[in-house]
């Protein structure tokens, strides 16, 4: 095809997008797959809302199985990677879109943009996503073997070099964490928390977002803290405090919440976070409940940052 020929089509392209709702691509969570049956239904009453959207779900494997067991087996530098050329692939992406993540699938949205953004986002929600990473290893389901399975060994050797290359990619203990900027090469990268190989691409990419919408569960109690859906993190730190008798007392070891605005993180930019929130462009919503429980409070926010 002739160089005039294909710029002509792109352009055809690029007005029907231009005329109708943008594209939306969609990353489930941990213990889900891109063709569950939740997802599939997601997408339904997404095309409800926007009629003629169009939406893709990635996937690391098209077996639903396969790819359920990929979220919590596999290197997700490598993941986001296969993503990235999936969905540089896909005609209907050329012009750009808005994107969904599900839990860990929100940093991984994250990880796409930073490192990649071609074609690019221009919305990115982000639901009960683990930002600063957890502190505490969620508690599986009695039948969710798989589950079962990763939160042994991660509990057993978090901090080995099979497990932060497979399953504890964004496990952040306040009580190691030098352990976890020396073995973690997956959140400490896309947080460019390492100064010595602190990327300026991720910053400008992350910059480059429309809106960053931060949506944190109140009553999560799997994303410890729940606050990193906010890009929040704990901190180990003394604590000083009063006892009925009028007596002071320190108590060593006790877990302070940094907000967002107060990370090194924000206040130096690492990653572009601080120059978009001063744009306007980041947004922080709550949805009431458990974690991954979004009842009806998708709707609003779909409507307003999607298509």
């Amino acid at each position: 095809m002739a160089l005039s020929t294909a710029l002509f089509v792109l352009s055809l392209v690029g007005l029907v997008w231009s005329d109708g709702p943008r594209p939306l691509v969609l990353w489930h969570g941990l213990g889900d797959s891109a063709n569950s049956p939740g997802m599939l239904q997601f997408a339904d009453e997404i095309k409800t809302v926007h009629p003629g959207i169009f939406v893709h779900s990635v996937y690391i494997d098209e077996d639903l199985n396969k790819d359920k067991q990929a979220g919590f087996y596999g290197n997700v530098n490598e993941q986001v990677q296969l993503v990235s050329e999936q969905i540089a692939a896909i005609p209907e992406l050329t012009g750009g879109f808005d994107g969904i993540g599900f839990s860990q699938g929100g940093q991984f949205l994250r990880a796409y943009v930073e490192r990649y953004n071609s074609p690019p986002v221009h919305n990115l929600i982000t639901f009960g996503s683990q930002h600063f990473g957890i502190s505490d290893v969620p508690v599986c389901g009695p039948r969710d073997f798989v589950c079962q399975i990763a939160r042994r060994a991660i509990k057993s050797a978090v901090y080995g070099s099979w497990a932060q290359e497979n399953i504890a990619q964004y496990f952040r203990d306040p009580a190691n964490i030098e352990r976890y900027y020396a073995w973690n090469h997956f959140l400490t990268s896309i947080n460019n928390e390492i100064a010595e190989s602190r990327n300026e691409t991720y910053a400008r990419n992350l910059a480059s977002l429309n809106k960053l919408v931060l949506v944190i569960f109140t009553k999560d109690v799997t994303v410890v803290p729940k606050e990193s859906s906010w890009f929040a993190s704990e901190v180990i730190s003394d604590e000083l405090v009063q006892l009925p008798n009028g007596q002071q007392q320190v108590l060593a070891g006790s877990r302070t919440l940094v907000p967002m605005r107060e990370q090194p993180l924000y206040v130096e930019d690492w990653i572009g976070l601080r120059e978009l929130d001063e744009r306007g462009g980041v947004d922080f919503a709550e949805c009431e409940g458990v974690h991954m429980q979004i009842g009806e409070c998708w709707e609003d926010l779909v409507r307003q940052y999607a298509g």
